[in-house]
């Protein structure tokens, strides 16, 4: 804690432009995997010691309302690195994402004189992922349900001085400390450091096979530590018979239709959190190398992340829905000229991250991207943009473990989800000022705010020609593939992630899948 208490006196010095001492800043941005928007102010804050984004908090500007545009990796980072909405793009799973050759934020800093640099988990491009994971994409819609997640369990592994769980992000933290001094030594600046980090995604559960997914929360003592146990809530749920059809088919195909003690999600949140900590410590790493090179009153920081985890709320765990544990996401922003404990309830998304780096570096955004710069809304200048941000974000979602492209609006006390055409699947509206937990659906209750919200985003996208367009690609890449395996089709799909209930029945699975091609 001292060393974090050094660094805000230290940080107090900042300048008072954006481009101090008319030198462009350095960015560096450190972007999680799965980490929970809510954790990064208050209530939320309290259940783990989080002390690098608390530093952040205090002394930049944390934006309380800050959205994934796509709730699962690959198309969320697609529209962070594009500045693009997903439909725009088509990126519709993890697999089918960017084009290698695509122009991000970074391309540009570069061809403006930035040295620049990424590492760790990028996964913005397509072609990547489990087999398993884009047939379950294009499946979606076929009329079968299967699990296709491990059941979520949690490991304990080492001791009370047991650090390093995660050594893969740990290495590359390590790297970009010394790249930062190698930076530092060079004198080479401006420059922009991009940090990929895996945690706090779940860990494959190695116990189930090659075609596991992630379902394992692991953590040691050192970091359970910092969770305050008596602080860990236990979300309600409903029961299944009463959920929305979308969500029981997440439910169920994640594994979580089972029965779950008090203690076992208990214990499952704790992980989570502490897996959270990890995270931040090595946040807390690359803050500390820009202090101790003299680089960081010239640095800005984000620490955002790609979308977040449900850890068992809505009986879920995992990412693939628009309640809050998987759809908010983290996004804090300190720097020279930049507020210092700022907290802004406008909604934002990650497309917003790409208009924002470029003006932070003095460089115009493109006229063909989704988002809008928020450094209006955090500068110490407050200059009135000449486009102001919209006052909702936008959120889609189009791969496994939800059976309908998905679309949801964040505006002001309301949040509006859609599906597939909007006909054939009612929508949800939750009201979060009174209804925190997402567990009232009040969308028949109020009507005129129902075809509102529903006029306002089929104004920002045509989402019923979006689903059709999903489900069309759906069929012809699973048709594609299909043909590609041959006479080894029916035991390659059999023995994909979902082959414990697949092979009760594998042919009337294979059935259901020709019935589904045959459908127009």
């Amino acid at each position: 804690m001292y060393l974090v208490f050094a660094l805000i006196v230290l940080f107090k010095n900042y300048g008072e432009s954006i481009c101090q001492n008319d030198t462009r800043p350095n960015i560096v941005m450190v972007m999680s995997d799965a980490f929970d928007g809510r954790l990064t102010f208050d209530p939320g804050s309290r259940v783990v010691q989080l002390p690098y984004i608390n530093y952040l908090r205090e002394l930049g500007t944390t934006y309380l309302n800050a959205y994934t545009n796509s709730p699962i990796c690959c198309p969320s980072r697609a529209a962070m690195w594009s500045g693009q909405f997903v439909h725009l793009t088509q990126s519709w799973n993890n697999y089918k994402c960017l084009d290698a050759n695509a122009t991000t934020w970074m391309d540009v800093l570069e061809e403006n004189g930035y040295h620049t640099q990424r590492m760790g988990k990028l996964d913005y491009s397509s072609g990547s992922h489990s087999v398993s994971n884009r047939v379950e994409a294009w499946t979606r819609d076929v009329q079968f349900l299967l699990r296709q997640e491990g059941r979520p369990v949690t490991q304990l592994v080492g001791n009370m001085s047991t650090v390093r769980i995660m050594t893969k992000d740990w290495e590359t933290t390590d790297r970009a400390s010394q790249w930062i001094q190698r930076r530092a030594a060079s004198g080479a600046q401006p420059f922009a450091l991009y940090l990929g980090l895996n945690l706090p995604h779940t860990y494959r559960t190695e116990s189930l096979g090659p075609t596991a997914g992630g379902s394992t929360f692991r953590t040691s003592a050192y970091w359970l530590k910092k969770v305050s146990s008596d602080l860990i809530s236990i979300p309600k749920w409903l029961p299944m018979s009463a959920m929305h059809p979308v969500d029981y088919y997440s439910t169920f195909t994640k594994n979580c239709s089972g029965n779950f003690t008090e203690e076992d999600v208990k214990s499952i949140r704790a992980f989570y959190y502490a897996m959270c900590a990890e995270a931040d410590a090595m946040l807390g790493q690359v803050i500390s190398a820009l202090r101790e090179t003299g680089l960081l009153n010239n640095t800005v920081v984000i620490f955002t992340a790609d979308h977040g985890d449900l850890a068992m709320e809505h009986r879920q765990f995992y990412k693939m829905s628009m309640f809050e544990g998987s759809s908010h996401v983290p996004l804090l922003i300190m720097g020279p000229g930049l507020m210092s404990g700022l907290q802004v309830n406008q909604p934002v998304s990650l497309v917003d991250l790409y208009p924002t780096v470029l003006e932070i570096a003095g460089i115009s955004a493109p006229g063909d991207i989704s988002g809008h710069s928020l450094l209006p809304l955090m500068s110490k200048s407050r200059a009135s943009p000449q486009i102001q941000h919209p006052d909702w974000a936008l959120s889609e979602y189009h791969g496994c473990n939800a059976n309908a492209s998905t679309y949801m609006l964040r505006t002001g006390r309301w949040k509006y989800i859609a599906y597939a055409d909007g006909l054939s699947i009612f929508p949800q509206l939750f009201d979060l000022k009174l209804d925190k937990e997402e567990l009232h659906n009040v969308v028949f209750k109020f009507p005129d705010v129902w075809a509102h919200l529903d006029r306002l985003l089929r104004s920002i996208v045509d989402y019923p020609m979006v689903s059709k367009t999903v489900h069309l690609y759906n069929k012809e890449q699973f048709t594609a593939w299909r043909q590609g395996l041959g006479s080894n089709y029916s035991q390659v799909i059999a023995n994909l992630r979902w082959h414990v209930d697949w092979q009760k029945d594998a042919a009337a699975n294979e059935r259901a899948i020709d019935e589904w091609l045959k459908d127009s």
